[in-house]
């Protein structure tokens, strides 16, 4: 008991400085739930509610054993709000294959990432298969040609349709787990038209008007001017190609196209600082009123109708949430502009959708977020300046560049395999772009729209848009513009995130202990190792680590599993070049083997290949898309046995682990 009065004194030094720590410890209770390897029982649940109400108890002491109470509580109250998020939103999955008739109401239209149009479908109908087991959501990719319905259409097709898939590979990014949380029961694509049976209910909707926006600025600004202007206003991303995409992404310049903290910060500030400067010219109400706060209700105000008018996805509602905090804190004659109201904005995000601790858009924007915040308190509680008062501007904004592009470079390249070299110069030339020149432009049009001369607004921001969309093909183009990384372990981003919230919070000098963690994350990041081998889920592909790289046993077909391996391994080469890579041992060119580690691996991809694996021997390990039953000890891994198992990693000593291992049994995985 020696060590309470010490962590009693060092916490006594953090009052005042606690509520930034609220979202830790709810979110290491979210992150406890998303890790447990079995569903939680019902016994779990009222241990936890036990242990929280022991907690609730010792919270009210002001002591140091009051504070770590509390810590505990807000744990318990993470991982409660996890689970019954978990099963609130529980929904049939699709259990089979399924071909046949299709008929749902347009939810959602966006784009897949092989360019197809992909319809988003809720009340949801199929042939021979029962209400109760009919998915809420399904998604189907479907021809360009095929016709545009708009959101609240009814539409039927006929579609191949399958359960949501578990990770590439073992370990990777669960997209079951990412389609239970949005409902999303089945996935697949059709060949044929798409057929519109009801347009839609009569009248002016919400969605018809984000419509009909997104439509009339795709007329006014043609190309891809117009279809950027339509995804940062309305957040349908449905026009942008993939080579726009992808410019964006190689120069980081792909968070402009998301309506997220940048774009709803940016609408409600311009909105807040030019209706204070109107009414600060008008003496009787500049003399008599808060103009202040009467700015700050109006952007709140604004920041609601641009998120209802952007579709209110997850990424737009969190930046909301940030906004709204900003101005409320306003409203009370609080600082608007703290670590403060990052936290109870990162609070009111995670107990609404506590699944988006997980997501890349939740830690890059927060990681960013924070970031700024810190660097810039410490600037201002410092009395530090910027330069002379005409350079602090141009410094405010490649510093607060600079901040954010590393806070979330780290996320980034953990996610996406990529990191952008010249991210820095990019964002300097396009980012006082967007907020000096498009965003202005588009409130003006909208300001102008009812008096019929929108047209300037427009004119001004399409030139604003062709100016980034010029600096992306240029920086994209650049020698080297994008570099890519290895998919990183399974404890790096939990230590860079624990690194960086002691930084950021913690008070005193014993906040440079944060550097620790963020160190050994970055030194077990370098000495990461990738599979050997990797086994498809469907037994389809393998792909086997050699001296140039991953060789892959096909040349086409599974292209995500291939595109995703080799992303991973930081290698993304074209599909053919990592088959050619391999060399293939024996005289049936129809099976194809390797040398992995204690194992002789032989892949029979279709029926006629694995006709000819009638008997094997010990130390073979046997891969093919359907079912297999030969004589010998070797192992076998078929149709049957990869679905029950999924993915498999095969390392250097010859271990090999499943996605299942790695999934749990959770209810997702069911």
């Amino acid at each position: 008991m020696r060590m309470m009065p010490i962590l009693d004194q060092l916490l006594q030094v953090q009052r005042g400085h606690l509520l930034a720590w609220v979202p830790v410890f709810l979110g290491l209770g979210i992150g406890v739930f998303f890790a447990l390897p079995v569903e939680p029982e019902a016994v779990t649940y009222l241990c936890a509610l036990v242990l929280g109400g022991v907690c609730a108890a010792y919270s009210l002491r002001g002591s140091a054993s009051g504070l770590l109470a509390r810590a505990v509580l807000l744990c318990v109250l993470g991982f409660m709000v996890a689970g019954w998020r978990t099963h609130s939103v529980a929904a049939p999955v699709l259990g089979f294959r399924y071909y046949g008739p299709v008929e749902g109401r347009v939810a959602t239209i966006d784009r897949s990432a092989r360019d197809m149009l992909r319809l988003t479908l809720d009340q949801v109908r199929l042939k021979q298969v029962s209400p109760s087991r009919t998915p809420a959501r399904v998604r189907v990719s479907v021809p360009v040609d095929s016709g545009f319905p708009g959101p609240g259409a009814r539409v039927a097709t006929t579609a191949h349709l399958m359960p949501p898939q578990g990770p590439a590979e073992p370990g990777g990014f669960d997209f079951r787990r990412h389609a239970w949380f949005l409902q999303l029961g089945a996935n697949g694509y059709t060949r044929v038209a798409v057929l519109t049976l009801d347009p839609g209910p009569p009248g002016p909707t919400l969605a018809g008007l984000r419509r009909a926006l997104s439509l009339a600025l795709r007329q006014r600004l043609p190309g891809e001017t117009g279809a950027i202007a339509a995804a940062i206003t309305t957040g349908d991303r449905s026009g942008v190609s993939q080579s726009t995409l992808q410019d964006l992404r190689a120069s980081n310049l792909a968070h402009l196209l998301a309506i997220s903290g940048l774009h709803m910060g940016l609408v409600a500030g311009f909105v807040f600082a030019s209706l204070r400067f109107a009414l600060c010219m008008v003496p009787p109400i500049a003399l008599r009123l808060n103009v202040k706060k009467l700015s700050a209700a109006a952007a709140l105000l604004v920041a609601g109708a641009y998120l209802a008018l952007s579709g209110g996805n997850v990424a737009t509602e969190r930046a909301f949430i940030m906004v709204a905090v900003m101005f409320v804190a306003v409203l009370l004659d609080r600082r608007a502009i703290s670590l403060r109201a990052v936290a109870i904005a990162a609070v009111l995000v995670l107990l609404r959708r506590p699944e988006t601790l997980l997501s890349p858009g939740f830690q890059m924007s927060f990681a960013a977020t924070a970031a700024l915040v810190g660097v810039f308190g410490a600037i201002r509680d410092g009395g530090l300046t910027l330069g002379p008062k005409w350079l602090r501007p141009v410094a405010a904004l490649v510093l607060s560049s600079l901040v954010a592009g590393l806070a979330t470079a780290p996320f980034g390249a953990a996610h996406f395999n990529t990191l952008s070299h010249y991210g820095l110069l990019a964002n300097l030339l396009a980012v006082p772009v967007m907020g000096l020149v498009v965003v202005p432009a588009a409130v003006l049009s909208f300001c102008l729209l009812p008096l019929g001369l929108e047209g300037f607004g427009l004119a001004v921001m399409g030139a604003g848009i062709d100016w980034i969309l010029t600096v992306a093909r240029a920086v994209a183009e650049l020698p080297g513009a994008e570099g890519t990384v290895m998919q990183p372990g399974q404890w790096v981003l939990p230590l860079l995130s624990v690194g960086g919230v002691f930084l950021l919070i913690w008070q005193g000098r014993l906040r440079l202990l944060g550097v620790m963690p963020i160190a050994l994350a970055f030194a077990l990041w370098s000495q990461d190792t990738r599979p050997l081998a990797l086994i498809s889920s469907n037994g389809g592909l393998v792909g086997v680590m050699g001296p140039e790289g991953r060789a892959l046993s096909r040349s086409k077909g599974q292209g995500f599993a291939a595109r995703v391996w080799l992303e991973n391994d930081g290698d993304p080469v074209r599909q053919v070049i990592a088959a050619n890579r391999w060399r293939s041992q024996g005289n049936d060119p129809s099976l194809r083997r390797a040398r992995v580690g204690p194992y002789s691996l032989v892949h029979a991809a279709g029926s006629r290949a694995a006709e000819r694996l009638t008997s094997c021997a010990e130390g073979e390990v046997l891969v093919s898309t359907v079912d297999l039953k030969p004589e010998g000890g070797c192992i076998i891994l078929g149709l049957q046995q990869l679905r029950r198992m999924g993915s498999i990693a095969i390392d250097q000593q010859g271990k090999l682990t499943t996605a299942r291992d790695l999934s749990g049994q959770r209810i997702w995985t069911r």
